[in-house]
């Protein structure tokens, strides 16, 4: 992108947008090389206490399922349900009598259901996180740099701030922006306190429509995370953050005409990993049951090489 159309892109972008850039921008933070952005906070310091927080070792599933009707509907295109084949059944591929197998192969698109977006999944201004040139990801090759391959872990301290139960309802209507008052009220609520290294998960209660097998009403219209939201995340030192809709931030989007908002703060300014589609139901009645909203969590990114997003079946143990 040429220095006049990346400036005609900046352009398009409302002032509130840059102001807030500019507040939580993490670029160079931790070197010009770096790649990994917010997931340095995950120290060994800070996995260590998180280990703390396992108590009961209850454990609970965050994954969708993965099949052919799942949760895309085509609005996003090329983003496809998993297609499930069997390229052997029973086979005895030693010969007559032998051990046979069965094996199975997949097609689907790497953020069709429960997922990380790599740092590399948006850009904006023909920037992507760290200052590098969105002209970096190519066809053939994928991300260059930041791609979902790159961190090598991800586990530490689960933190469930459950805005639905916060506003004494099951699930939020579709225009609610989540904003920081709500995040804040969502940690008085569980009684913890987010800090540095946490990964934040954000319950709306959105998901329940798509587990009724409502995947358009689902999809839209969608609470989700406010514009604002980047700033408190920012000033708590969050690691990720995941929640429970399909598009993450509220949609239609607040500010008329900014698509993504939310994605571009948290992604390109940040280099903060963020989660979408992650079924909180099942967590939001243990931490209710258990009077407590802080967990270990392991979240590991599949290694796609050069991927912008990736599949994640992460687990909270309690």
């Amino acid at each position: 992108m040429s220095a006049t159309s990346a400036a005609s892109t900046a352009s398009a972008l409302p002032p509130e947008f840059h102001e807030i850039a500019k507040r939580v921008n993490n670029w160079g933070r931790w070197g010009r090389d770096d790649e990994i952005g917010t997931l340095n906070l995950v120290t060994d310091e800070v996995v260590r206490e998180a280990a703390a927080t396992v108590r009961t070792g209850r454990r609970v599933p965050l994954a969708l399922p993965l099949e052919q009707n799942g949760v895309q509907t085509g609005l996003i295109p090329g983003r496809v349900n998993p297609l499930h084949t069997m390229v052997q059944i029973n086979q005895e591929i030693f010969g007559p009598g032998t051990v046979a197998t069965s094996d199975d192969a997949v097609t689907f698109g790497l953020q069709a259901a429960t997922h990380w977006d790599a740092l590399t999944h948006v850009s904006h201004s023909g920037r992507l996180y760290n200052g590098r040139p969105a002209t970096t990801i190519t066809a053939h090759g994928g991300a260059e740099f930041s791609g979902i391959d790159k961190p090598r872990h991800l586990v530490s301290r689960g933190v469930l701030l459950d805005v639905a139960r916060v506003h004494g309802v099951d699930r939020l209507p579709g225009g609610h922006a989540v904003t920081p008052e709500d995040l804040s009220a969502a940690e008085e609520l569980g009684r913890v306190t987010v800090r540095a290294g946490d990964i934040v998960l954000v319950r709306t209660g959105q998901v329940q429509l798509c587990l009724a097998g409502d995947r358009h009403g689902y999809g839209f219209p969608s609470p989700g995370l406010s514009l604002r939201t980047p700033e408190w995340f920012h000033a708590r030192d969050v690691a990720a953050v995941a929640n429970d809709t399909l598009t993450f931030e509220i949609f239609p989007p607040e500010i008329e005409g900014l698509w993504l908002g939310v994605h571009a703060l948290d992604l390109v300014e940040m280099g903060m990993l963020q989660g979408q589609n992650w079924n909180l139901e099942e967590l939001s009645t243990a931490c209710a049951q258990e009077r407590r909203y802080a967990f270990w969590l392991s979240a590991m990114p599949e290694p796609f090489v050069g991927a912008t997003g990736t599949p994640v079946a992460p687990v909270a143990v309690l």
